[in-house]
């Protein structure tokens, strides 16, 4: 009997002790620990893979932050995902390098098809269900392994998700508990294409050199005197708003990577398979339990309404991206009359340098010009009337 109280605390240790839920786990722990735990699972279900796959899509989004907050990097274009999250000010920022917009861009991209990974392996029509309270989601930032202030998910994505009604709702507020389920990695795996595919738009135009070569002038002419302020929004004290448009510009100028154009237009395409996949998997549903994406007898855990036949209007829009993209409807061209237009598919199979003044003219617009059916505005216009002015919003949303 002596034995036995030496033994208690191993037997303690022995005993399966109560479950901490992946949504807590990822509260106290961290996205990186959680993937680690996640990622050497022995036999995952479907759930785990899920899980997986997301804990590394929000990890390539807190991966980017991180990479923005030690360069003090802001993207006042609001041009570029990930660039345009809101993020504080890092009181030392280490010196700007020329290289960082595409080192963060191939970090994401490596990261995205890292998430979309397991959700490949997920057993279609899969019964995975997995609660997350989106209280607990948070980006490390800083890099401090530490929850800080201004580093809560809903902080950062909550603009983007909810647009104005961010700012017009009760700061009491609690956040949105959502149950993902099978539609949902269709959803997810859609999103990663469509970042993967904005990722290769940039890689392919590399912004490196134009960025050196810019920011060469500009600490000259900083040498010399200083610069005038910004005839935009009289901006002083580092790049302002007439360099980033140069930059823009040089940047389109230059040679396009022809295999990151190919790639970034099978990833759109694989974007839209998927998310067609995710509408008739949402159609099937019956239940309402804290959806992510509703459909029409459904309602958001967001908060977020959608008009009844959003799915079809929806469909349409996607069907005219297809076309687009793989060049059977022709995009219209500002100065061409008739039916004929520019073969959007080109553009990726045969890039070329994007001259500003050339597509203004037309000798750019030229080479992908043809005639054929245009794609017309109708479907998109649906889509605006039924989302009330929140198209541009909602369509982040629906992916």
């Amino acid at each position: 009997m002596r034995i036995l109280p030496s033994l208690l605390p191993l037997l303690c240790l022995a005993a399966p002790l109560h479950a901490e839920t992946l949504s807590a786990e990822i509260g106290s722990k961290g996205l990186s620990t959680t993937e680690t735990r996640l990622a050497a699972l022995p036999a995952p279900t479907d759930a785990d893979r899920f899980a997986l796959g997301g804990v590394r899509f929000l990890g390539a989004v807190e991966a980017a932050l991180q990479l923005r907050y030690a360069a003090g990097m802001i993207d006042r274009t609001g041009m570029l995902p990930f660039l345009r999250l809101p993020l504080e000010d890092n009181p030392s920022p280490a010196a700007f390098q020329p290289a960082m917009i595409s080192d963060l861009f191939r970090t994401v991209d490596e990261k995205l098809a890292q998430a979309r990974a397991p959700l490949a392996e997920i057993a279609e029509h899969s019964d995975l269900m997995l609660e997350i309270n989106f209280a607990d989601l948070w980006f490390d930032i800083n890099a401090n392994h530490t929850r800080d202030i201004g580093e809560d998910a809903m902080a950062v994505l909550g603009p983007m998700l909810l647009g104005w009604q961010w700012d017009s709702r009760d700061p009491a507020t609690p956040a949105p508990v959502v149950k993902f389920d099978a539609a949902d990695v269709a959803w997810l795996s859609a999103y990663t294409h469509l970042l993967q595919g904005v990722s290769d738009l940039v890689l392919a135009y590399d912004p490196t050199e134009p960025i050196t070569r810019i920011m060469a002038a500009h600490d000259k002419m900083v040498s010399l005197g200083g610069t005038a302020p910004s005839f935009l929004s009289d901006a002083q004290g580092g790049l302002d708003e007439v360099d980033l448009i140069a930059i823009l510009i040089a940047t389109l100028q230059r040679a396009p990577d022809a295999a990151r154009m190919t790639s970034a237009q099978q990833h759109f395409l694989s974007m839209i398979a998927d998310n067609r996949r995710f509408w008739a998997e949402v159609a099937q549903e019956t239940d309402n339990a804290a959806e992510w994406l509703p459909n029409d007898n459904q309602q958001s855990a967001l908060g977020v309404t959608l008009p009844p036949g959003t799915k079809a209007v929806w469909l349409s829009v996607l069907d005219d991206a297809e076309a687009l993209l793989k060049g059977s409807k022709l995009a219209p061209y500002w100065r061409q009359e008739g039916a004929a237009g520019v073969n959007l598919a080109k553009v990726f199979t045969d890039p070329r340098p994007a001259d500003l003044a050339g597509w203004i003219q037309g000798w750019a617009a030229a080479p992908y010009l043809e005639q054929g059916q245009l794609v017309s505005d109708q479907n998109w216009s649906a889509f605006e009337q039924m989302m009330g002015g929140e198209a541009m919003m909602l369509s982040f949303y629906l992916n």
